[in-house]
């Protein structure tokens, strides 16, 4: 059987930390847990479950922390936890199986991690795969009877194991993460393809007029540059939209707009045009626009576009449905 080591950052989790610890009591054979500044009793807590209880000087970077945090484990594997996960009783008991039964030649378990239409994340499905699990020490393999190489890939493992994840009903990550955005784009002049989605997915979730304002120049000049993807220019095309209707600036949201649509649109982009049709008075337009946002386009980035926010803008301006249309 393995040995594993749940490995946990957090910062003033003293309302949850111990309903995860609890969950996950009788997994590990170390408990880790690295703290990046509290100012509450999350740290007396952690010290109640381990002695491995380090401090880590914030450095804006999780990866920064999660990699400290990971240095200090020892065993077979490393659990990486987040102190608003809970594991229910039968999916202790998966895990357990799968602890007694793996196959060490695994590198990464991925587990499903669900609950997340319920919190208001930046996700549009509630469940999905993510690495939670992974070897400490890689072994390096040749492969191939001829010509052959090190296997590069890792071996990974999709398990039955549920997450659930149960934020504190207070938390709102989205300034912080919003403002972490903003300076790697300040920083390093810009975004890979993952952090570029991410970025555009927690504005439209969550992100406010200013938020929007902020992140307008970068998107609008990923939208004109040439080298996105499809899915990435029309994300950068919805957000400067999103910008320039703000700042009511007719010819830049007409602009970016039209250039989004032409790449084949989403709910996101029209429900933009039936906002702009609205303000400006011309029911009409606005009903088809919305109308095209809740029934003929698909929502890259939150699901709301697709379906209550247009409809609540159609009830607003009297909209019914026609019977005859069915």
């Amino acid at each position: 059987m393995i040995s594993i080591s749940v490995c946990m950052i957090v910062k003033n989790e003293e309302e949850i930390l111990a309903r995860c610890l609890e969950s996950l009591k009788g997994l590990w054979e170390e408990l880790v847990i690295v703290d990046t500044g509290s100012t509450d009793r999350t740290k007396q807590i952690a010290a109640s479950y381990t002695d491995h209880v380090y401090d880590f000087v914030w450095t804006g970077s999780f990866s920064d922390a999660r990699n400290f945090a990971f240095s200090k484990c020892t065993k077979d594997y490393i659990y990486s936890a987040d102190a608003d996960e809970v594991l229910d009783e039968e999916n202790r008991k998966r895990f357990l199986i799968l602890k007694q039964a793996m196959d060490p030649r695994v590198e990464i378990v991925q587990m499903r991690y669900g609950n997340q239409l319920q919190n208001g994340t930046i996700y549009n499905f509630d469940e999905e795969y993510r690495p939670k699990l992974f070897k400490r020490q890689r072994e390096f393999c040749w492969i191939y009877p001829i010509h052959e190489t090190v296997r590069l890939d890792p071996i990974v493992f999709e398990s039955e194991v549920v997450i659930t994840h149960m934020p504190k009903e207070t938390a709102s990550h989205t300034a912080r993460d919003l403002a972490a955005f903003e300076r790697v784009v300040r920083e390093e002049g810009g975004l890979d393809r993952r952090l570029h989605d991410l970025y555009a997915k927690e504005l439209f979730v969550s992100g406010g007029d200013e938020d929007f304002l902020r992140a307008e120049s970068y998107f609008a000049g990923r939208a004109d540059d040439g080298k996105a993807d499809p899915e990435g220019l029309l994300e950068s095309c919805c957000v400067a939209a999103r910008a320039a209707r703000i700042r009511g600036d007719s010819e830049s949201f007409y602009r970016m707009a039209l250039k989004g649509v032409a790449i084949g649109g989403c709910s996101e982009l029209c429900y933009e045009l039936g906002e702009y049709y609205r303000v400006q008075g011309r029911t009409e337009d606005a009903r088809r626009w919305y109308k095209t946002a809740l029934q003929d386009t698909e929502c890259i980035m939150s699901l709301r576009y697709g379906k209550d926010l247009p409809e609540k803008a159609l009830s607003g301006i009297g909209y019914e449905e026609d019977p005859s249309a069915q």
